[in-house]
């Protein structure tokens, strides 16, 4: 497997791996911040057996940046595990051809996009008052890294995982507006024998914690029972509360605009998904599921 720091290197060295010209071999790219774990792996077996199946020659290249325009506080930009050498292993393991682990000046040289604004964003990114509502100006530095990674990677596709919801849209509707011949690959959220959506972030769960954050999706799963939008909301809610999360939101929202679901919007469980923000302590977790 290679390892680059710049898209020139990475590229110089893909293209030496084959007589087949590089501009020819369809790249899939794995974006992350790295601190990765199983639920990152399945995403780049996924991408190695799409191209095994539909494309040989396919290249599967992940990205390690921890994209400082993302953090509200930079406290938790300082604070966000690095574990490279690890994170190498991991993809090696998994199916990776390389991996890119750019500076911070490769990503956002002096000429780069700038960090859109709020009104040049898709609505997905502004509109819902979820995520976007809790960490303002975070769209918009997924948004921007995104784009300088499907440009450094020269991609045509991609491969997302659902657990970040809102983002998955985001990034759909980015490749819209940009008018990008990219393909997003969303991946079913990876989760541990009790439910709970794996995250970088379950490191820092106390014992006690980690006790209890299934309650998250032992709360969608409830309110996949219920047979109306209030009763699914009220469900959730009552749910985490009653083990003890502090809830930001609990919401069953239209799946791909995220919007609320009116009576003017149709209610068909296919097109309606949960949505969850809570906290356990010091720790935010966040998961989605399908409605019906």
């Amino acid at each position: 497997m290679l390892i680059a720091s710049t898209a020139k290197n990475l590229h110089e060295a893909l293209a030496s791996t084959s007589t087949v010209p590089i501009a020819s071999r369809t790249i899939i790219c794995v974006p992350t911040m790295g601190a990765l774990h199983e639920g990152h792996a399945a995403l780049v077996r996924r991408a190695r057996s799409w191209a095994n199946n539909n494309d040989p020659a396919a290249l599967v290249v992940v990205t390690i940046f921890v994209n400082p325009t993302q953090f509200n506080d930079p406290a938790d930009l300082q604070r966000y595990p690095r574990t490279l050498d690890a994170d190498c292993t991991l993809c090696e393991a998994a199916g990776a051809d390389a991996v890119l682990c750019p500076s911070v000046e490769e990503v956002y040289p002096p000429n780069a996009p700038p960090k859109p604004s709020d009104s040049e964003l898709p609505a997905v990114a502004t509109a819902p008052k979820l995520e976007d509502a809790r960490r303002p100006g975070h769209f918009a530095g997924v948004y921007q890294v995104v784009r300088r990674l499907f440009e450094l990677t020269r991609c045509r596709r991609a491969v997302f995982g659902e657990k970040d919801w809102q983002q998955l849209q985001l990034v759909r509707a980015m490749v819209q507006q940009l008018n990008l011949s990219i393909h997003i690959d969303p991946a079913p959220t990876i989760r541990e024998s009790d439910g709970l959506a794996m995250s970088s972030r379950n490191r820092f769960l106390s014992p006690t914690e980690r006790a209890v954050a299934p309650a998250v999706y032992r709360a969608m799963q409830a309110a996949q029972r219920t047979n109306s939008i209030a009763d699914a909301e009220r469900t959730m809610r009552e749910t985490l509360q009653h083990a003890g999360l502090d809830v930001e939101y609990a919401v069953a929202r239209e799946a791909q605009s995220l919007m609320p679901i009116t009576t003017s919007t149709s209610t068909d469980r296919a097109s309606v998904r949960l949505l969850i923000a809570a906290k356990l302590g010091s720790i935010r977790l966040i998961d989605n599921a399908p409605w019906g």
